[in-house]
């Protein structure tokens, strides 16, 4: 029998609102967890908090994103690896199996020195997935000529480093450049190291977009289709921009997300399905 692959709701996705409006609306929606994004906000960073929300609601906190985004750069200190064991310990007391991080800073050139092996060393002696997730060059137009900046070390593939643990986002991947058929082939390759996949659309801007699955030009539905047929292990999470959306509109959005979800990770195990019971024909 096929393991139904869990579709997660972002507290990102429904931000400026609380971690209790997310899990509020997750349940209402019929979402199977909740990935807490560490933010400024308390309620983010409590896991007494998360742990009687998860329970008030029936949903499982499936991960929580460290605080090393740009914007969260005051979270928790000054200090990443701090960030990272904090997190860690968060998602140990919420019962998560997954943390998800970005790479460091091009600034950060002494956290970015031995990131990678620190992070295995990490997993090896803790047990949780450190899930690295894949960034993009930053971009801008002048009047001339585009111009690029590798904003990450040891850089923003992690198809070019040895992570474990990988965090798949296919915004990411539109604003990073990559068609369809690169998209695709990315998250192919990563293969077992695929921990966790972050589910947006998005389309060549220079903007990290964070569109409904769908309305982007990123293989959305053949990435769901290929992990419901394959013995997938990891969580789904919807994680897209509704900040600009009425209350209504963004309920649409994340009813619609979560069906698209569900209807491709079907299609998927259906494939999986067909192939287990299949008995080959005798020469």
């Amino acid at each position: 029998m096929t393991r139904s692959i869990p579709v997660g709701l972002s507290t990102s996705s429904v931000y400026p609102g609380s971690v209790g409006e997310t899990f509020a609306l997750a349940q209402d929606l019929g979402y199977d967890g909740v990935e807490v994004m560490v933010l400024r906000d308390p309620e983010s960073q409590d896991a007494g908090r998360l742990r009687q929300l998860s329970e008030d609601h029936g949903l499982p906190v499936l991960a929580i994103h460290a605080p090393t985004l740009l914007l969260t750069q005051g979270v928790w200190g000054n200090d990443p690896w701090d960030k990272i064991d904090r997190a860690t310990e968060l998602a140990h007391d919420v019962g998560a199996h997954v943390v998800v991080l970005h790479p460091p800073f091009r600034w950060q050139r002494n956290y970015a020195e031995h990131f990678v092996g620190a992070i295995a060393e990490r997993e090896r002696l803790d047990g949780m997935r450190l899930a690295v997730e894949n960034m993009f060059p930053w971009r801008a137009r002048t009047r001339k000529r585009e111009r690029t900046m590798q904003a990450y070390l040891p850089g923003w593939d992690p198809l070019e480093h040895d992570y474990r643990s990988v965090t798949l986002d296919l915004s990411h991947t539109a604003t990073a450049g990559l068609d369809r058929d690169a998209a695709l082939a990315m998250a192919d390759e990563l293969g077992d190291r695929l921990a966790h996949l972050h589910l947006a659309d998005g389309t060549s801007s220079f903007m990290d977009e964070h569109l409904i699955p769908g309305a982007g030009d990123q293989p959305c539905a053949e990435v769901l289709q290929m992990l419901g047929s394959q013995a997938y292990a990891g969580s789904v999470v919807v994680e897209v921009n509704t900040r600009k959306m009425s209350a209504v509109g963004r309920r649409s959005a994340l009813a619609d997300s979560l069906h698209f979800a569900r209807e491709h990770l079907q299609a998927g195990l259906r494939t999986r399905s067909r192939q287990l019971v299949e008995v080959p024909e005798e020469s």
